[in-house]
């Protein structure tokens, strides 16, 4: 269904969808006309194109029920039927999300749930690619930086005694981050001290990745049937004079969850048992 309310943004990005099923051409009726499917639904019962992408699951052996089943995943192929990239999880409870996957694929970091907050050195916009998530979705968290006129910061990695910019998040059984994604710094000559340090000035975006936990985990931290999610962006910023105190920027992100949905086809249109 997530899919489908996406459609429109990867048409208008000049991709076509269609998804690739373990089920049989009967349960793939029974999915789209429940769910309001339009995009088209391949029945791979025998596994053959599943083979040939090698996404087969080897951990279901010949005589299992569920013998065949692939890897739960997304390419984009292009016009020649290349395949340009690849979004799969190790964990088949974990899922990007199809606004992730544009996210990433063509990397835009213009998101959803915008917050803006503006210090006397930099403008900092937060955004994720969801505003809406289920148990086990994968999403990106964006920061986009704007700072000030002769400002700059201080990149991760830098050494002597300067603060770097890091963009804290706590830990929670609720969910897991990955570790940020920085662009390439530049150079600054630091002509007082005849140093060349690693810097941001103008704009740039920082991202990570924001796994939401399963039910039983998100449970308890929901408020209204809403995941808030808070983290912290810590900086020194300096002009071509002197550098500043060290600020902190708080975060906040706030999901409204979904519940899975359970419903399954009828056991007589399956052609493996649960």
């Amino acid at each position: 269904m997530e899919l489908e309310q996406t459609r429109r943004e990867f048409e208008q990005r000049g991709l076509h969808v269609a998804a690739l099923s373990h089920d049989s051409i009967a349960v793939l009726d029974f999915f789209a006309k429940r769910k309001g499917i339009t995009y088209p639904l391949l029945s791979n019962v025998e596994s053959a194109a599943a083979a040939t992408l090698g996404i087969v699951n080897p951990n279901y052996k010949p005589g299992d029920d569920l013998h065949g089943m692939p890897f739960p995943g997304t390419f984009f192929i292009d016009e020649n039927g290349v395949v340009v990239d690849k979004f799969f999880e190790s964990d088949h409870r974990e899922r990007y999300t199809a606004s992730t996957m544009l996210v990433k694929h063509f990397h835009d970091p213009t998101g959803k749930a915008l917050a803006t907050s503006e210090t006397k050195h930099l403008k900092l916009t937060s955004s994720a690619s969801e505003e809406t998530v289920e148990a086990g979705n994968r999403i990106t968290l964006s920061l986009q930086i704007e700072l000030k006129p002769k400002m700059h910061v201080y990149a991760p990695g830098i050494e002597g005694g300067y603060i770097p910019i890091r963009w804290k998040m706590p830990d929670s059984a609720g969910w897991a981050v990955t570790v940020p994604s920085y662009p390439d710094s530049q150079d600054l000559h630091l002509p007082a001290i005849n140093e060349t340090v690693p810097v941001y000035e103008g704009s740039f975006v920082i991202t990570r990745d924001l796994v939401i936990g399963q039910d039983k985990e998100i449970k308890p931290l929901l408020q209204n049937g809403a995941l808030r999610v808070e983290g912290a962006f810590r900086y020194q910023a300096c002009d071509d004079k002197m550098c500043f105190t060290p600020q902190t920027v708080p975060l906040s992100w706030s999901f409204q969850v979904n519940a899975h949905d359970e419903v399954e086809a009828p056991a007589e249109l399956r052609h493996y048992k649960k």
